[in-house]
């Protein structure tokens, strides 16, 4: 019984990182072990963002809690080419726009990290991140969004800064 209860200890303990680097900077941290895809229909955003070339709409999951953005796509393999995470709002806690960084710890698949203005206008796209780097991939500038796709999709679709991003949330 006290092996069952120190290894749950020890589980919750890894589970429950920090979210943030030796600078002071809001990197996302462990996100624990969450596996699979994309959540149902009941649990996803409709995002369009509208470029020069048209509109691009991804179902994605929102990350508005400090867990669920501190977990993020962590661990996903199975990322699909229409689907992606918003983190919304950013960041949880209120106060406004804030330069971010995001990190790729424990992400093996590459992501576009999309960077998105208070006026829903794309800040900065970091295209192709490297899949379990812990280096910060910052925004640049203060941001009140933050969209994470399929590596590369940003390029494929034209997709760049200065578009707009559109989406309804129900929830707030």
């Amino acid at each position: 019984m006290r092996k069952i209860l120190l290894a749950s200890v020890l589980a919750l303990g890894l589970c429950a990182c920090s979210s943030g680097d030796a600078n002071g900077g809001d990197v996302r941290g462990d996100r624990g072990a969450a596996q699979g895809g994309v959540a149902d229909a009941a649990k996803t955003l409709t995002v369009t963002i509208r470029s020069a070339n048209g509109a691009h709409v991804f179902t994605v999951e929102p990350a508005r809690t400090e867990a669920e953005q501190a977990q993020g796509l962590m661990y996903r393999t199975d990322l699909k080419p229409d689907r992606g995470m918003l983190f919304a709002p950013y960041p949880v806690g209120g106060g406004g726009p804030r330069e971010a960084n995001f990190w790729m710890k424990n992400t093996p698949s590459p992501l576009d990290i999309v960077y998105i203005r208070a006026d829903k206008t794309i800040a900065r796209i970091a295209e192709n991140t490297v899949p379990f780097s812990e280096a910060p991939i910052p925004s640049g500038e203060p941001v009140a969004a933050v969209l994470e796709i399929m590596g590369g999709r940003a390029g494929e679709l034209g997709i760049a800064e200065g578009d707009r991003v559109e989406w309804t949330d129900k929830a707030g």
